[in-house]
């Protein structure tokens, strides 16, 4: 005999197991209930009255729960993580605000917007695909660039002329050895030339206004 799913249970249960983002054959695993009835609780338990929050097609949340930006960044759209403007604000190299979540990925590029906010994954070739790795960040481990290959992802679509060169680069915490070893990942000399000329650019006074 099938068990009858109960919202209250069902909330307790997920959020005790720290599964609050979650797709539907993580709830069927977790329940023990046929795919059909795992599918038909979440449609029935979305929107305002509802416990869940639809993320993407196959991905949902406890809607009261509170998870990273960063974390659902990363479960949206596997394999990828946090790097560009996103990872950039984080490490304070650029001083603006950051409010769209960005991420690499090797995979197609995709955008999605939620009601979590929004999500950008920009695609780079699998050879350049790694300089990251685990991070607490906000009591949750996630997969996010080293200052320094978020620092060459920026570059690359710099260098495709995709994005605009931000002149307030702060520099003073980046290992330019290991920078270089990442941007000869992506195989474009034109780079390496950028990061000449942004750090002599760097070592320029600053004026004073």
């Amino acid at each position: 005999m099938i068990k009858k799913l109960k919202r209250i249970e069902v909330e307790e249960k997920l959020k005790s197991l720290g599964l609050v983002v979650f797709t539907p054959q993580e709830f069927k695993d977790i329940f023990a209930t046929p795919q059909s009835i795992a599918a038909v609780f979440i449609s029935r338990n979305l929107g305002k009255g509802g416990v869940f929050i639809k993320l993407r097609n196959g991905l949902y949340m406890v809607k009261d729960a509170y998870v990273s930006l960063f974390f659902i960044a990363n479960k949206m759209y596997e394999s990828s993580y946090i790097s560009l403007g996103t990872a950039l604000s984080y490490y304070g190299i650029i001083p603006e605000v950051v409010y769209t979540v960005t991420s690499v990925t090797a995979k197609i590029s995709r955008e999605f917007a939620t009601p979590k906010g929004n999500f950008i994954y920009q695609r780079i070739k699998k050879s350049a695909f790694t300089g990251y790795g685990l991070r607490l960040i906000d009591k949750e481990n996630v997969l996010i660039a080293a200052p320094e290959k978020a620092l060459a992802d920026y570059l690359y679509f710099v260098d495709l002329k995709r994005v605009s060169l931000n002149d307030r680069l702060d520099l003073k915490h980046i290992n330019k050895p290991e920078l270089i070893l990442f941007i000869k990942l992506f195989n474009r000399p034109s780079m390496l030339t950028l990061v000449q000329r942004i750090y002599a650019e760097y070592k320029k006074p600053r004026k004073i206004y």
